[in-house]
């Protein structure tokens, strides 16, 4: 695992990756082909941060100073030059000294941030968890429907509704709020204070 004197390749993106999702990719661009394939050789995960300012192309973008380690799960190249993947956030870090190499690529030396604290489960955790457990079955059910044996759930297994960091890291996934704001719950290190606020987003919004 990455350590405060080895360089992490980084991905800048427009989404906030938590630990256990899941994030298809669409990799096109030389320098992050070159990146994957380095990754993939050597078995070392890159780190997914959302964009603080800057675009995906072109120049390196700003990055947010806390991201998600990614393992690559599934990867396919059916077009020359194209890489689509599937794979899943492992854990956070924190950004401690960064720097860009001649293609524009990032680097950082991290820190890493401790998984949530697996809790017992209480009245708050189980209404988020039970809500979660519908929404996860209605798009499953939809998806296979309409895929077939093709479907493949954006939902990593196994499903953990016991953990109440995990159900707070699918809730911030799926909810409609802005990206900033995913950053903000990510950011927090306590997985019940981040269920807390998806609780009462929840409770607002007349979800549960």
């Amino acid at each position: 695992m990455p350590e405060n004197n080895h360089w992490t390749p980084l991905f800048p993106l427009n989404t906030v990756l938590f630990p256990g999702g899941v994030l298809p990719l669409k990799v096109f661009e030389t320098r992050y082909l070159d990146m994957l394939r380095e990754c993939m050789r050597t078995g070392q995960p890159f780190g997914v941060v959302l964009i603080k300012s800057g675009q995906e192309v072109g120049k390196a973008a700003e990055p947010e100073s806390v991201g998600c380690l990614t393992r690559i799960t599934e990867w396919d190249m059916q077009d020359l030059g194209v890489m689509m993947l599937r794979t899943e956030g492992s854990q956070r870090f924190r950004i401690v000294q960064q720097r860009v190499l001649p293609d524009q690529r990032l680097e950082a030396q991290i820190t890493l941030i401790e998984a949530d604290q697996v809790t017992r489960p209480d009245e708050m955790h189980l209404q988020c968890a039970s809500t979660l457990k519908l929404v996860i079955d209605d798009i499953d059910k939809k998806g296979r429907a309409t895929h077939g044996a093709n479907f493949a759930s954006p939902f990593a297994l196994p499903l953990q509704f016991d953990n109440a960091g995990w159900v707070a890291n699918r809730w911030c996934e799926i909810l409609p709020i802005p990206l900033k704001a995913r950053q903000k719950l990510l950011e927090l290190t306590d997985g019940r204070e981040r269920l807390g606020i998806v609780h009462q987003y929840l409770l607002q919004h007349n979800i549960i």
